[in-house]
């Protein structure tokens, strides 16, 4: 077994080595988190795109598949109020694309839908018993922070700064993930409204580990055993990489989004707001080049991808990515293929490496 030498992290969660899967919605399900588990990093499954019994039955296939703590992952946004004028105005900006693909205006798809944590959310942790949830853009509200406290599970929460992460530490999370400007993704934000306030990882990690008693788990272009090492040393008690599994065997990418990872353009990423309202990380493609990144006739988060539904899956059958979000992070070059208990074997080997060169450097 590996040594660490901060082992706040692996004693608080249960887990063996100081990693925890980043939860990507749409992306990733139990497969991938059984594969982190088997390594001894700490699963997680997002559950935000997720109805009951399918998160049901997706824990029941980890537990049958690994005796292994589990994250369960959650959004926090409120629901936003209708605004039929601005979705008239952002669905007259995609008509010409609608035009070009032979679709009808008014063309409809049911997209997924991305729901706030609430009280049928919670009753079904308390029944499910997880090790730990996270909570994405905030937290929920404190009667329903309360319960899943009192059911004995671990809180952790997103910041992407540092006032984020003292509110957060302030409403009782056991541990705060520091998300950089590198993440792939959504970005965290919830204090914050202007992307003005978000920084790197490694310039914001040392000042939210200054700033905070709780552990702090390093998110954003940890993809090697490199960064890992780097983010410990800047005082980090665990880190959170996603990208890193994109290509991973058990990864639920699309087929376009998997293309894109491994073509040159995955260097090329930006935080945009035309995929789902809020800014999220991913690799650059026609709609980000000719609307945005951002543009003030998106609709809130999560309703924008209903008007671009029709058109990914009209372009995603003709092989192009030219309305699909490309979740990626920075990191995203350096991605590698394979199955993600050696991905993440090999990231924690490189780590110790690292590290135990840093530790000989010194004696």
């Amino acid at each position: 077994m590996a040594t660490w030498t901060d082992t706040r992290l692996t004693r608080l969660l249960g887990i063996e080595h100081p990693l925890l899967l980043a939860p990507m919605a749409g992306a990733a399900d139990d497969a991938l988190a059984i594969a982190v588990a088997r390594a001894g990093g700490l699963g997680a499954l997002p559950c935000a795109m997720l109805d009951g019994p399918t998160m049901a039955a997706q824990v029941a296939r980890f537990r049958a598949a690994v005796d292994a703590p589990l994250l369960l992952n959650f959004f926090c946004h409120a629901p936003p109020p209708d605004d039929p004028a601005r979705d008239a105005r952002w669905r007259a900006r995609l008509a010409p694309y609608y035009a070009e693909l032979g679709l009808p205006a008014e063309a409809r798809l049911p997209d997924v839908e991305r729901r706030p944590f609430d009280a049928q959310a919670c009753t079904q942790v308390e029944q499910l018993r997880p090790t730990a949830v996270s909570f994405h853009f905030g937290l929920p509200e404190p009667a329903l922070l309360d319960r899943v406290r009192a059911a004995g599970i671990r809180v952790i929460g997103c910041a992407t700064t540092v006032r984020e992460a003292r509110w957060l530490e302030a409403r009782g999370c056991d541990a705060i993930v520091a998300q950089g400007l590198e993440a792939g993704g959504h970005r965290g934000l919830f204090l914050e409204e202007s992307l003005d306030s978000q920084v790197g990882l490694f310039a914001l990690l040392p000042r939210v580990v200054d700033a905070v008693a709780v552990p702090v788990i390093a998110a954003g272009g940890i993809g090697d055993g490199r960064s890992m090492a780097a983010a410990l040393a800047l005082g980090a008690a665990g880190v959170q990489p996603g990208t890193a599994y994109l290509l991973s065997d058990e990864a639920r990418i699309r087929p376009v989004h998997r293309a894109a990872l491994q073509s040159e353009r995955a260097a090329d990423t930006a935080v945009t707001d035309l995929f789902s309202g809020r800014p999220a990380r991913g690799i650059v493609n026609r709609l980000m080049r000719e609307l945005g990144p951002h543009c003030p006739d998106v609709p809130a988060f999560p309703r924008a991808g209903e008007a671009l539904a029709p058109l990914r899956a009209r372009a995603e059958a003709q092989g192009r990515d030219d309305f699909s979000n490309l979740w990626a992070g920075q990191g995203a070059p350096r991605v590698r293929a394979g199955p993600a208990q050696t991905i993440t074997q090999a990231l924690l080997s490189d780590a110790q490496q690292w590290l135990g060169r840093r530790g000989n450097h010194h004696h």
